[in-house]
């Protein structure tokens, strides 16, 4: 059985490769987050990605189909119900979602308002699904009046808290989100509370800074990422990664300043250090920056700064290591809406002594990761796996 010491998995937030067949449900048949961005931008030119097969998985103008990929490639769809954040890294991981996270398309019931009041001290503004950045140009004047929180929600089950750094103190916005989740885990079930921090002077003015910071329901079931830890090797998490599994499961978490390029080089300095086990990256800003803002064009600069990187990622990986480029869920900046899209996400592998030009194809599950990583790092052969493929 092939063993390796390490393996590094980075999640291209949001860069679904095309709708699953069960999207008719979430209203979102026609998305392709690759794709798309591609036909609205005219062409999505990512040549290292491309080596590695990401043209073999859906059309993508620029990046075309490769018959002698230099890994492997397939694609993976969801089988947990829903397409948010928490499920889709929690399925990556191995843990498959029993049932999907509410969502609150009303806002959020009045008694957990009333009680998120009277804890925090500081009345509620907004409760409802609301745009990220223009929630704070609507609310945003009359929250620094009022001294209130702004609390809004999406198609996503997060409960976001907004509020003006210098009006109010990051760590008692902090402590009200650990106070929100406490609520809603007793009253109202989501997956995560968000503290979205923001500066300036006015409508117009208002920009969410990079103090964000994610409070997560506990994985219900252990991750292949405690699997690691408790072997005694490392889980080092780059980017939001540990919020996302409440640090469970992580020996060294590495946050980021809500960059992806920040995030990158914080991946390339842990490739270049002598751990063993697990580096596993969140680049967020395709996501949060790009997808939710509709916006194809800076959608498709930072996918092309992503693939620029690549290669030297690619240098910086020992002998015996993986690379794994995959997703958690779509979010097509070109679709109706500005909420997740329900895709296949991209399973692409590369390591200097894997076989090249595999074809995985289309993977049940995104757990079938945390299978080939367990059976790669620990020698636990599980369903799902691809390690032989690869060797």
């Amino acid at each position: 059985m092939k063993k390796i010491e390490r393996a590094t998995v980075i999640v291209l937030d949001s860069a679904g490769v095309g709708y699953l067949p069960d999207a008719d449900k979430y209203g979102d048949v026609g998305s392709n987050t690759f794709g798309n961005i591609a036909k609205e931008c005219g062409t999505l030119e990512l040549p290292n990605m491309g080596k590695l097969g990401l043209g073999n998985l859906t059309e993508i103008a620029g990046t075309p189909a490769t018959e002698d990929a230099d890994g492997a490639y397939g694609r993976a769809a969801e089988k947990a119900q829903g397409k948010d954040t928490t499920t889709g890294h929690w399925e990556i991981a191995g843990v498959i979602g029993d049932k999907p996270f509410p969502t609150y398309p009303e806002g959020f019931p009045a008694e957990v308002l009333a009680e998120f009041e009277r804890r925090t001290g500081r009345k509620v503004l907004c409760n409802k699904p609301y745009s990220g950045t223009a929630v704070l140009d609507d609310y945003g004047e009359e929250q620094i009046e009022k001294g209130a929180w702004i609390v809004y929600t999406s198609a996503d089950p997060v409960f976001q808290v907004a509020a003006h750094e210098e009006h109010i103190p990051l760590e008692e916005l902090y402590n009200a989100c650990k106070i929100a989740l406490e609520i809603c885990g007793e009253m109202s079930p989501v997956a995560r509370v968000i503290a979205r921090p923001y500066i300036g002077s006015g409508k117009g003015d208002f920009t969410r800074t990079a103090n964000r910071h994610d409070y997560s329901v506990v994985p219900p079931r252990a991750t292949v990422l405690d699997k690691i830890k408790d072997a005694g090797l490392d889980v080092v998490a780059v980017g939001k990664t540990s919020d996302i599994f409440a640090g469970q499961g992580v020996t060294d978490s590495r946050g980021t300043n809500q960059d992806n390029k920040d995030g990158i080089l914080k991946t390339l300095a842990a490739l270049k250090e002598d751990s063993k086990g697990l580096i596993f990256t969140n680049l967020v800003d395709f996501d949060m920056k790009y997808g939710h803002r509709r916006n194809a064009a800076g959608y498709k600069a930072a996918l092309e700064e992503f693939d620029s990187y690549l290669p030297e990622i690619m240098e910086n990986l020992k002998e015996d290591e993986i690379l794994i480029l995959t997703a958690d869920h779509g979010c097509d900046p070109t679709y109706e809406g500005t909420d997740h899209t329900r895709e296949y996400v991209p399973i692409l592998v590369y390591g200097k002594n894997i076989k090249r030009n595999i074809d995985l194809g289309t993977r049940t599950t995104f757990a079938d990761i945390a299978a080939t990583l367990e059976e790669l790092i620990l020698g636990n052969e599980g369903e799902g796996s691809f390690a032989k493929d690869l060797y």
